[in-house]
């Protein structure tokens, strides 16, 4: 008998069905190997996060706060920070490839499970999408520092640019100074998709060195920049905006803290993911959180604030500005190019592994969790998302691109906290391989923090989220419903009372 449209969307998936997934239970369902480790854990999470809110989101938001944005980065940190501590249980409960997809799934009902997929989706194609089209700076400007080559205008940009208008997402297409295709941009996502299909373990081995590299090349920047840091930068330290711009670019800046999210989703991959992706999630926010400080310090302290507006490959530039010297800016933006495809390469794991989880409950065609036998990776999937995210890139500017990725970020956060206090009522027996301190007060306040940004986006976020939310829900309604795994007369034993 057929559920009813309440059932469906209340309906839950317990825990151990979840986690029996992860082996293949049942009848066919893809399942993938367990072969990265706490090391390559880590690095999946620094290696998705350090290189949006660093290389380019300064010239964004710097302009927005002031030298008041370092706050933003701190604000940002300590909401992610808290939703990171309530990621670390859930992770360490449910280690599946779903992230908090499958975090809801257990708790809150298909309904809202698949909304939050959706978010997901969005979140990490978006962030994708933009930090591709960034790298395509970092590649031109490297490109002319060595070889003198300016590539031609219709390849380096597409055809939509953002024009000054009564809103932030004004619009004009094939204006002045516009191109056809952002071509770069196109190349490195490809890249990232080659690379995926040959397996989580190779990926993760070629993201652990692009990591270091960056960490290094970001160290450099540090100790350089500080040599010349003047204090008088930072005054005045608000701009016309005051606290208010400090609000509006923290918003903004959380989407940089994806890369937490994006260690969950490798959780069916994980080596001993009970243990190693607690101490993941938390080694990357605090690796993560340093650096982004530590480099909005030193980029102010060398470079005016009004300096930052428009300014591309930002970090390059103002190393280049400070020596007078090619090289310091060449390395810069040549472990630029290399971070940003390493932030690229985890966000497209990220999305094809979440898509691959909600395929499994059969909640999309089945064709998003076919796993390849040899590489033991979703090949479909992973192509399906890199052709989604290419166009994205390809055609619209990365100034569209930043809320939306916020948005799905601290909606995905916003569940995640709510997920670990109903489990703490209802499973307070469950093995946990780490528990968030202090009770219910942390993931409380974790959510407080989440809506508290989320309110601080543009009204033209929320219109465009709604427009997607409710695309999904024609999907949900359409086709997921009727064919989710908890429809079928085996899997009605699944679902939760």
């Amino acid at each position: 008998m057929a559920s009813t449209i309440l059932e469906q969307i209340t309906r839950k998936k317990p825990v151990d069905r979840l986690v029996a997934d992860t082996s293949g239970a049942g009848d066919g369902h893809g399942h993938l190997g367990r072969s990265i480790t706490l090391f390559q854990l880590i690095m999946f999470g620094v290696g998705a996060t350090i290189g949006t809110g660093i290389f380019f989101v300064l010239s964004e938001q710097v302009p927005v706060a002031g030298p008041a944005v370092v706050l933003s980065f701190i604000i940002a940190a300590v909401a992610a920070g808290l939703s990171a501590l309530c990621y670390a249980e859930m992770s360490s409960m449910i280690p599946v490839s779903g992230s908090s997809y499958s975090y809801a799934y257990a708790t809150l009902g298909e309904g809202i499970a698949f909304f939050v997929a959706a978010c997901l989706v969005l979140e990490y194609g978006i962030s994708a999408a933009a930090v591709a089209v960034g790298w395509a700076e970092y590649v031109e400007k490297l490109l002319f520092n060595i070889t003198g080559i300016v590539l031609p205008g219709w390849m380096i940009k597409g055809p939509i640019t953002v024009v000054d208008g009564d809103h932030p997402f004004a619009m004009a297409f094939f204006a002045e100074g516009s191109g056809l295709i952002n071509l770069p941009a196109v190349i490195l996502v490809m890249l990232c998709c080659i690379l995926l299909l040959r397996g989580a373990k190779e990926s993760a081995r070629a993201n652990a060195i692009m990591v270091v590299i960056k960490l290094a090349v970001l160290a450099l920047f540090i100790v350089i920049a500080g040599s010349a840091f003047n204090s008088a930068n930072f005054t005045p330290f608000f701009n016309e905006s005051g606290f208010g711009g400090v609000q509006a670019a923290a918003a903004s800046i959380f989407f940089t803290f994806v890369g937490l999210d994006a260690v969950s989703t490798a959780g069916e991959e994980v080596v001993n993911p009970r243990r190693n992706l607690p101490i993941a999630i938390i080694s990357a926010l605090v690796i993560v959180t340093g650096f982004y400080v530590l480099v909005a310090l030193a980029a102010l302290g060398v470079q005016p604030a009004d300096a930052f507006d428009g300014q591309e490959a930002g970090l390059a530039t103002i190393l280049q500005n400070l020596t007078g010297a090619a090289w310091p800016a060449n390395l810069l933006a040549a472990g630029a190019v290399i971070s940003i495809f390493s932030v690229t390469l985890i966000v497209l794991y990220g999305q094809s592994r979440i898509l691959f989880a909600v395929s499994r409950d059969g909640l999309l065609p089945s064709i998003f969790h076919k796993v390849d036998p040899r590489s033991m990776t979703p090949v479909a999937c992973t192509i399906i998302v890199a052709v989604f995210v290419s166009l994205i890139a390809a055609f619209v500017p990365s100034g569209l691109l930043w809320d939306l990725t916020s948005m799905g970020t601290l909606t995905a956060f916003t569940v995640v906290s709510a997920g670990v206090l109903i489990l703490r009522y209802t499973q307070p027996d469950m093995p946990r391989g780490y528990r968030v301190p202090f009770g219910p007060v942390l993931p409380v306040l974790s959510i407080v923090a989440c809506l508290y940004l989320i309110f601080k986006l543009s009204w033209m976020v929320y219109a465009i989220t709604g427009v997607w939310v409710a695309i999904a829900a024609l999907v949900y309604f359409g086709y997921s419903a009727r064919n989710s795994r908890l429809e079928r007369p085996e899997g009605l034993g699944e679902a939760a009372e």
